[in-house]
């Protein structure tokens, strides 16, 4: 069984693959997967198919929550997508995300979307409220820099997940609001908020949830689809921690951070602190002067620097200051 299933995933990328050379000659030079491109602020030609068609993966609209304790689908090791609001905790597994890529969610009057795009390994959460209305955003089938474009149902339009913008459509230009959340595993989430709410299984899609079809190419050392620039200090599958800080970028390699440690750091002459724990798998950025969180996000380094080709990378540990966590950690 698990042969065939490592089958089934090289069978479903190369798909991929193949229907990615053939969406520009399918469709017109300023149409790909139904969207009008004639105003793109990218690339046409680097905008690439992803082998299916717009909504082929389906976002999740009407989610269902349970309690921890109810949860039976998940590893302790599994990874999840935190977010709070109004004091209510809520968690969104990988392994769901893997499927859907996209959670439009709301929490009282809060609306939020969920996004994870697989192929760069970034989980980001965005304000649903742009210009003054809620809007529902959908898998456009599309990618640009080997990262997902969504769309929202309301224009047509198309956003990047990583480029945090729209870069076609009526709402060209119009940045999403990235929000805060966090990256950790199962066990560390159900210690940490007992009493919170986990995205069910019960998505009303029929999905094999326990199989990632993305182990392979995890695994591997290169991408799927091109990538227009890359830097080469690091390999292109290294993780590290994105951040802007008042739209200056910044990327630390995770694997240089030494353990129990706050690393403190400069990012355009605002003071900041990291703390990353590598076991649980979760990293806090923190605004020095305002004691606020800053949106992070874990990537793939050749993601990252795609999207942000002068971000400031730092090696943490050799060249910024270090605090010793008290306690542990």
């Amino acid at each position: 069984m698990k042969t065939l299933k490592n089958h089934w995933c090289f069978y479903t990328l190369g798909v991929w693959v193949i229907c990615s050379l053939i969406t520009p000659i399918a469709y017109g030079a300023t149409t790909k997967n139904g969207f009008d491109l004639s105003n793109a602020t990218i690339p046409i030609k680097e905008i690439l198919g992803g082998g299916v068609k717009r909504d082929g993966i389906p976002a999740i609209d009407r989610p269902r929550f349970i309690k921890p304790e109810a949860v039976d689908y998940l590893r302790g090791d599994d990874l999840v997508v935190s977010v709070e609001s109004g004091g209510v905790y809520r968690a969104y597994p990988i392994r769901i995300l893997n499927h859907h890529e996209i959670v439009n969610d709301s929490i009282g009057e809060d609306h939020f979307s969920v996004t994870y795009c697989p192929l760069c390994g970034t989980a980001m959460v965005f304000d649903r409220m742009i210009e003054g209305r809620v809007v529902e955003f959908g898998v456009s089938g599309l990618l640009y820099q080997s990262d997902v474009l969504l769309y929202d149902r309301e224009t047509d339009s198309l956003w990047s997940q990583l480029g945090m913008k729209s870069v076609a459509g009526p709402m060209v230009g119009q940045e999403l609001e990235w929000r805060v959340s966090e990256h950790m595993t199962w066990d560390e989430w159900k210690k940490s908020h007992p009493e919170g709410e986990v995205l069910s299984e019960r998505t009303g899609y029929q999905r094999p949830y326990y199989h990632n079809p993305y182990a392979s190419y995890e695994k591997s050392g290169g991408t799927m689809f091109p990538v227009s620039m890359y830097r080469k200090e690091l390999t292109p599958k290294t993780w590290v921690l994105g951040i802007k800080v008042d739209d200056h970028p910044a990327a630390y390699e995770l694997a240089l951070f030494p353990p129990n440690t706050v690393v403190t750091d400069s990012v355009n002459g605002v003071e900041i602190t990291i703390e990353y724990d590598l076991i649980k798998r979760k990293a806090v950025v923190t605004h020095v002067e305002t004691g606020e969180v800053i949106p992070s996000v874990f990537s793939y380094w050749f993601a990252w620097q795609a999207f942000y080709p002068r971000t400031k990378l730092s090696m943490a540990p050799t060249v910024n200051k270090q605090k010793k966590k008290k306690g542990g950690g």
